[in-house]
């Protein structure tokens, strides 16, 4: 914990904040809502950042192993810093495509909470890490998540008659409950 670690830290999450603003603030105006409505959905100040840190070391057999197995985020957003080792797919149109590494880029994964939210509109992203037999891999992703007790559903101007809401409203503590005890949303 090094004083200037813990400085950097401050200064990643304000940007981060920022970036995350952004995103909230146009992906809400593409759904034809205000530009501050998904932030406020999704918890508004009492959003929480969280950072992991994933580790993947070289593995002489990658053909007999994964790094994480295919999943959505349980988040609102997943906000990814990636390294120049490939490892990141994506599945689509039944197949897994390699996420490719770009300098300086951020890879950003829309989560269950924001396709509930936009009502099926916005997908949550189908993804696996893969690990590499040579070198380490390395990510840091950022996960936006509603506060525990925040109840999330399709938000009321995005369901109609003819579009009736897709998924249940449900507190995100439940919904994470479930989603880790693979219990039927």
């Amino acid at each position: 914990n090094p004083p200037s670690y813990r400085d950097a830290n401050k200064v990643y999450a304000k940007c981060l904040r920022g970036v995350a603003d952004k995103l909230l603030s146009r992906l809400s105006v593409g759904l034809g809502l205000g530009e501050k409505e998904l932030r406020e959905s999704v918890g508004g100040d009492e959003l929480t950042y969280l950072l992991k840190i994933n580790y993947y070391p070289p593995c002489p057999r990658p053909d007999l192993a994964l790094g994480v197995v295919a999943h959505t985020d349980m988040s609102a957003i997943a906000i990814l810093v990636p390294n120049h080792v490939q490892g990141l797919q994506l599945f689509r149109d039944d197949h897994w495509f390699d996420v490719k590494y770009i300098p300086n880029a951020l890879v950003i994964h829309i989560g269950d909470q924001l396709e509930i939210l936009s009502n099926g509109k916005y997908k949550s992203v189908l993804h696996r890490t893969t690990v590499n037999k040579d070198m380490t891999r390395m990510s840091w992703p950022v996960f936006l998540e509603p506060p525990p007790e925040l109840a999330i559903g399709p938000l009321p101007k995005l369901t109609s008659e003819d579009n009736p809401p897709k998924y249940k409203k449900k507190r995100y503590c439940d919904y994470v409950y479930c989603k880790l005890n693979k219990i039927p949303q």
